[in-house]
């Protein structure tokens, strides 16, 4: 049997949801199981503070993202939108 050394990796969570707002950061394998199991921990450990969005975000819907932060920094946006104006 072969095993493997798993590689854990620091992601950067941000919850908006029914009106609220939370901004944390896991340690997780780069699987999403792993993600999404690291993300209910620290929110089963009070680790997650949701602040009021001040009717930012919808008050009837909620998402949850995540990337992958690589040297100190979160990775570049999957989309990216530029304007040029003539």
């Amino acid at each position: 049997m072969i095993e493997r050394k798993s590689m854990k990796k620091l992601f950067s969570v941000k919850i908006r949801a029914y009106g609220h707002m939370a901004d944390f950061n896991v340690m997780a394998e780069d699987s999403a199981e792993s993600i999404e199991k690291a993300i209910l921990d620290k929110i089963g450990e009070n680790g997650v503070l949701l602040k009021d969005s001040n009717r930012m975000f919808s008050t009837s819907k909620c998402w949850i993202t995540y990337e992958e932060v690589v040297d100190d920094i979160s990775s570049r946006p999957l989309q990216k939108e530029e304007v040029i104006r003539t």
